[in-house]
């Protein structure tokens, strides 16, 4: 049985992103006359391009938020710094893998005289941050069938990055570098965190709030909205985001983000308006993230 595992597990990323294109192609032929129909208003543009505003800010917003996670542990870094390199390499998780932005955000740091354990636990936390803080806003708008599941999912998500939890297993991996090492001259950086990220942890919060607002303004540039659906909305947006975060073989989340806002409004709107809102949706987000990527290389301020 662990053979067979081993010799599916290279491939599972690419089964999924198939599983994941093979539904969504089956719901746009399925829909695709309702599609053809729908015509968007002078006011659908207006709401398109807020959208494609507040998902710039999102973004600006969460490099804003990396930083005060580097500063967490006693760094003077660059706020104009931080953003910019924040900016430049969040189109890089398109590329296969999805780790990508990730290594160049570690390379930009060390740059910049960062330690690298600093630097590669300030790009491991800021996805468990999003991720509770996509749970977080997903409880708000959650159905009394899941919310306790949810709940101990997202418990379970801040509690890795508590003090008591984080630090010791900090420590435990300091030791094995230093037993791989054996040199006297090692250099061991003091990595502690002082208290919970509660700072860091309410960015990605309101981070979550603004690009699930871009979700919004998209959906409503299809169709009006009662006011009674936005927090079910928020709650979709967030689930969905979440498992395009987490989940293998979908660089940028691209295709399980878009199945799983299918799956989850097609009950409560027409699925050709979800279908639509979705694509613009992804559309808007890859633009907004070159825009602001173009914007931080044109400036090369210290």
């Amino acid at each position: 049985m662990k053979k067979v595992l081993s010799g599916i597990k290279p491939y599972l990323r690419w089964i999924i992103l198939g599983l994941t294109l093979f539904f969504l192609a089956q719901t746009l032929k399925d829909n695709w006359a309702q599609v053809l129909e729908i015509r968007i208003s002078d006011s659908g543009w207006v709401s398109l391009g807020a959208a494609f505003i507040i998902t710039i800010m999102a973004h600006v917003w969460s490099g804003v938020v990396w930083f005060w996670i580097i500063k967490e542990f006693h760094q003077k870094v660059n706020l104009r710094w931080a953003i910019r390199v924040y900016l430049r390499t969040n189109v890089a998780k398109y590329l296969p893998g999805n780790i990508w932005h990730f290594y160049s955000r570690i390379d930009a740091t060390k740059q910049v005289g960062v330690p690298v354990e600093i630097a590669i636990l300030s790009v491991l936390i800021e996805p468990l941050l999003m991720a509770a803080a996509a749970l977080g806003v997903a409880l708000i708008g959650s159905t009394q069938e899941s919310w306790f599941l949810q709940f101990l999912c997202f418990f379970a998500v801040i509690s890795i990055v508590h003090p008591r939890i984080l630090n010791p297993v900090i420590k435990y991996l300091v030791k094995i570098k230093l037993k791989v090492k054996k040199s006297d001259s090692e250099v061991v950086t003091e990595l502690n965190l002082d208290h919970y990220p509660i700072k860091p942890f309410c960015g990605e919060f309101c981070f979550l709030l603004l690009r699930g607002s871009g979700f919004l303004l998209t959906i409503l540039a299809f169709n009006s909205i009662e006011f009674n659906q936005i927090l079910l909305i928020f709650s979709v947006f967030s689930l969905s985001w979440l498992l395009g975060l987490v989940v293998p073989g979908a660089p940028g989340g691209v295709g399980v983000f878009e199945a799983t806002a299918l799956a989850l409004l097609e009950q409560k709107f027409d699925p050709g308006i979800v279908l639509s809102a979705v694509a613009f949706y992804r559309l808007i987000s890859v633009l907004a993230e070159t825009f602001a990527a173009g914007l931080a290389c044109l400036d090369q301020t210290k």
